[in-house]
């Protein structure tokens, strides 16, 4: 598997500005997440062309490349080709970003790299619920109080993995920073803190707080140790510096955790878990309705993990959360089902493929696919989706359900919402669901019917170029040794000098003929190997087997348009039969753009078939032979 991506890797690399542009990277479920030292160097559009790759975008300060679910096999291969330590060009400084930017770029970057160990920690927690429900394990024994133990693992210790992360963040020394956390999180303090009475050092007063499983306050203390070991760094000599920079940065930073800095951090929790307990108790159902119905585009835009800490922050001062699993949840399943309602009523075998495969894979908890390759180049499923995660989150919302563990948001999440001693929460979560599935596939039925039309026509369309073929058959036949080009698109054909173009018109290109198109498909003329496609989608070439080369270029000037109105159906390399669909184009939007949509079919090698002739001047249909032998 991984020599598949060795190449894509390569390319990656070089597009996004080389090893030396690199300053981080690291990969959550679907997509690579580069940091990069300018982001200007990169070229987006060169990435996102790449086979292999769904989607490239910076966004929160992160230059992300969709992969999909083999993302690790091709980190592994962009691992490989970096280089750490090197030393970056002083002209490479990145450009001042804006401070949303900044926020959602740290949120990220501290966070991503421990949703591994907060999925599994979940995924305990869900079965030992799971467990218990069912009566299969002894509350009381010590099977369960270890396997609880597993799973509080990762909880208990939070302030150690978020240390160690924000560091490598903020570019300090991450054990250091661990070992700040370790001081807050160990036993003799949190015995300290249990005993109740004051403490002091040096006559400076701690306050009581007990920091594990808490979030913001190492937060705090790692965004000031970061200065504060770069300045010991600066002003130690080196001789000392190994020695005497730890030892000073544990008394600083020991001291200022638990004087200051960590009260302050647990002063800013207890604000927001009375936040989280007013909208629980108060709206509820409003986050979890706009949490499922807004969820997905900011996945598409990359900014959905700047809200994944709040379900962690509820877990972790309240036990549980009732914000973002459920909507997050709701929006997931309804962007799977919309995609696989879509799969199943197309009659495009491609479609019907991706769909349901896509869709399948959004229940699981991963809409990536889904979302790129179905339901936001179609729009409605997209909608349909929103809709019913609202609709679900709305439920929730109402029924006030609450997930007592973190993992993938799929349908095999419901486990999680086993707890508290009730099975009320899980049976909330699986009416909120069956609300999602039935609201998001009704709307997906009622667009489908209504913007899917063109599939029965276009089926019609691939008929009937079956049809003209085996009319003209005698005709080819006459002109056997002679290669055949077929109209790409139905219309009237016009001679090459009334191409209302010089540089087809003059026959700089070779020769040529123009279509005035009656319908918006373009066909393939032969059987062939696609050779290029516009980036704009206006224009495609195909080479036969015979070595012809053929050029269709949709309307004048129409590079212009940026690609709106063309969507192309085939890329580069690939191989088509005669008559193949290779893309669609919107004849209003051309003309509304202002520019002539004349259809130009240019033979670029016409010297190597000098025997040919185009014949203009007459209808044709689509799949009907357009040249003649001379002699």
């Amino acid at each position: 598997m991984s020599k598949k991506y060795e190449q894509l890797a390569h390319d990656i690399v070089e597009k996004v500005g080389g090893n030396e542009n690199i300053d981080s990277l690291h990969h959550c479920q679907t997509r690579l997440r580069f940091k990069l030292v300018d982001d200007k160097k990169a070229d987006i559009e060169a990435v996102a062309k790449m086979d292999g790759v769904a989607k490239a975008l910076l966004q929160g300060g992160m230059f992300q490349v969709v992969i999909g679910m083999e993302v690790a096999e091709c980190y592994e291969e962009v691992v490989k080709l970096l280089t750490p330590n090197k030393e970056r060009p002083a002209e490479a400084l990145p450009e001042k970003k804006k401070l949303f930017d900044l926020v959602a770029d740290f949120i990220s970057s501290i966070f991503s790299p421990i949703v591994p160990a907060l999925a599994g920690a979940g995924m305990i927690k869900a079965l030992l619920a799971l467990l218990s429900a069912f009566h299969l394990i002894d509350t009381g024994g010590q099977t369960y109080i270890l396997l609880n133990m597993f799973g509080d693992a990762t909880f208990a210790f939070m302030p150690v993995l978020l240390a160690y992360t924000s560091a490598q963040k903020l570019k300090c020394n991450p054990i250091l920073a661990a070992v700040t956390a370790g001081i807050m999180c160990h036993p003799v303090w949190t015995g300290l803190v249990s005993a109740g009475e004051a403490v002091s050092f040096f006559g400076i007063p701690f306050y009581l707080v007990r920091y594990t499983n808490s979030v913001i306050p190492i937060v705090l203390v790692v965004l000031i140790q970061a200065p504060v070991e770069k300045w010991l760094n600066k002003i130690m000599p080196k001789s000392i510096r190994l020695v005497f920079v730890p030892m000073i940065e544990f008394i600083i930073m020991g001291t200022l955790a638990l004087s200051i800095l960590g009260p302050l951090g647990d002063y800013l929790g207890t604000g927001m878990t009375a936040i989280f307990a007013f909208l629980s108790e108060n709206v509820s159902w409003l986050e979890a309705m706009l949490m499922g119905g807004l969820y997905s585009p900011l996945v598409i835009f990359g900014l959905h993990h700047g809200l994944a800490p709040l379900g962690t922050m509820q877990m972790s001062s309240m036990g549980y959360d009732g914000i973002f699993g459920p909507g997050v949840l709701c929006a997931n399943v309804g962007q799977g089902t919309s995609s696989f309602v879509v799969g199943l009523m197309s009659k495009d075998h491609t479609t019907k493929q991706v769909g349901i495969s896509a869709g399948i894979t959004g229940l699981m908890g991963t809409t990536e696919p889904a979302l790129y390759s179905i339901n936001l180049p179609k729009k409605y499923p997209l909608i349909a989706g929103a809709i019913g995660g609202a609709c679900g989150g709305l439920t929730a919302g109402l029924t006030h359900t609450h997930r007592f563990a973190t993992g993938s948001s799929g349908l095999p999440a419901v486990v999680m919402y086993l707890g508290d001693g009730t099975t009320r929460y899980f049976f909330n979560i699986i009416l909120a669901l069956a609300v999602d599935i039935a609201v998001t596939a009704m709307v997906t039925f009622i667009l489908f019917k209504r913007f899917e039309k063109k599939e029965e026509k276009q089926t019609k369309e691939s008929l009937k170029h079956t049809e003209n073929k085996a009319e003209n058959k005698t005709a080819e036949s006459r002109s056997i040794q002679a290669p055949v080009i077929q109209a790409p698109v139905k219309g009237e054909m016009v001679g090459m000098e009334e191409i209302p173009d010089e540089t087809f018109a003059s026959g700089v290109l070779g020769k040529g003929v123009g279509i005035k198109p009656e319908e918006g498909i373009i066909t393939a003329p032969f059987a062939g190997e696609i050779s290029t496609v516009a980036e704009t989608g206006h224009a495609v070439g195909i080479t036969s087997k015979d070595g012809m080369e053929i050029l269709i270029h949709v309307g004048i000037d129409t590079v212009n348009m940026n690609g709106k109105g063309f969507t192309p159906k085939v890329k580069t390399g690939d191989q088509v039969e005669s008559g193949q669909k290779l893309l669609e184009f919107n004849r209003e939007e051309i003309k509304k753009a202002g520019y002539s949509d004349i259809v130009v079919i240019m033979l670029l090698n016409g010297d190597h078939f000098p025997d040919i002739e185009f014949m203009p001047n007459q209808k044709v249909d689509a799949g009907m032979q357009i040249i003649k032998t001379v002699s």
